[in-house]
């Protein structure tokens, strides 16, 4: 599989109102980082507040005031000029993404308040019958990996990061990547708004480094470096409702990596079990409690799902890991194209509006694929996810490819 375009595809520039709008919502986009307001803070002093009183009770959680001018975010969205876009097409699908960030808005706004719970759901959904049923199946059927030793600190990521950034250079000079080492980060790892945010305190096994670069970069960063490349600039930060197909992806790339853990999928099963108990009310000892007394979770792993369940005030969005894992591999058992995917940032019920978009000179293929996508043999290891069901799409033990850990 091809890691470039041979020959940059002819595109056209958006007309001038669509490109104003495009513009003025990718600069809305970049101020609003609801991701980081909505980042709990202290959570080492929380486990330790926790762990003292008996684990009964967690201290109100904590987060940075944003510098964010919400008032003035959505007073900026509700002047655009949408109803003037020249395009139908894409009129639909600016106005689409200003409904979206309209939500967002409303989501950081309602932080830590009764409302919070309703924005969520209104913004990622709630948690599907279907979805919490296959989520219960693998927390009981799929066992606990294999032990290993949390040898990789943040200095080896920082180093595989280098590599990984290095790697793509050599296919495209300008391929760049912000990284920022934080002790406040509230996850090993994780990307927003384009920029790498590593926990200073971070361990993990070395068999986990690569896949979760390659989630990471390989996924988050790619598709935006891919977006970044398009006329429509909302391919770089997003098009409405792009997280499941984001965070599939990014699922699937450990598993084509080498190593996507049975302990890994429980993880994201618990997510969802976690977001439905916030939905319904349940507080972090209770979601602490199910997954650590019921479903045999480590104290740490219990804890942090559970926080994340309940930052803000019940936030839905861990659900969408799951979900998005479930509806990229049905895409690719029904025949789906995988490069297509990095073309942005998009959510799968986009494909046919991308191919109009190409068709009119406002899309291009993909510039760069992921790193894992060069091994020799990649193509049949996708294939062979194709036949795989979710609540089986784990490895015992650890097969990184060759190239990747060389």
């Amino acid at each position: 599989m091809s890691l470039a375009t041979a020959t940059a595809p002819t595109t056209r520039p958006l007309p001038p109102v669509a490109a104003e709008v495009d513009t003025s919502l990718a600069a809305i986009d970049a101020e609003l980082d609801w991701l980081l307001a909505l980042t709990p803070l202290g959570t080492d002093a929380l486990w330790e507040a926790f762990d003292a009183n008996g684990r009964t009770h967690v201290p109100p959680l904590r987060y940075a005031e944003p510098v964010l001018d919400l008032e003035s975010m959505r007073q900026r969205l509700a002047e655009l000029p949408v109803e003037h876009i020249e395009s139908p097409l894409l009129a639909g699908l600016l106005r689409e993404k200003q409904r979206e960030l309209e939500r967002m808005i409303e989501l950081v706004r309602l932080r830590a308040t009764d409302g919070f719970l309703t924005a969520s759901i209104d913004l990622f959904g709630g948690v599907e019958a279907g979805l919490l049923e296959l989520a219960t199946s693998i927390l009981s059927e799929v066992g606990p990996s294999e032990p290993l030793t949390a040898d990789c600190g943040v200095e080896a990521v920082l180093a595989a990061v280098e590599d990984e950034v290095a790697w793509y250079c050599e296919r495209a000079p300008d391929f760049a990547l912000e990284v920022t080492v934080d002790a406040d980060v509230g996850s090993l790892m994780m990307v927003s708004h384009g920029r790498l945010y590593l926990d200073a305190d971070l361990r993990l096994p070395r068999a986990r480094l690569q896949p979760l670069v390659q989630h990471e970069i390989g996924t988050h960063i790619v598709t935006r470096y891919n977006g970044q490349r398009q006329p429509l600039r909302q391919l770089a930060v997003g098009l409405a409702h792009y997280d499941p197909l984001q965070e599939g992806l990014g699922v699937l790339a450990e598993y084509l990596s080498g190593y996507l853990p049975g302990e890994r999928l429980r993880v994201l099963a618990a997510r969802v079990v976690a977001a439905d108990m916030a939905i319904h009310g349940q507080d972090i000892p209770a979601v602490f409690a199910c997954l650590h007394e019921q479903h045999g979770f480590a104290t740490d792993d219990a804890f942090d799902i559970a926080v994340r369940a309940l930052r803000g005030g019940g936030l839905t969005k861990d659900a969408v890991y799951l979900r998005g894992l479930c509806d990229l591999l049905d895409h690719l058992r029904g025949g789906g194209d995988f490069a297509p995917l990095f073309r942005g940032k998009f959510a799968l019920t986009h494909l046919v509006v991308l191919e109009q978009l190409a068709e009119a000179g406002w899309a291009a293929p993909p510039a760069l694929l992921p790193r894992y996508a060069s091994v020799e043999g990649f193509d049949h290891i996708l294939d062979r996810c194709r036949g795989v069901p979710v609540s089986r799409l784990f490895q015992s033990h650890p097969t990184p490819p060759r190239e990747l850990c060389a």
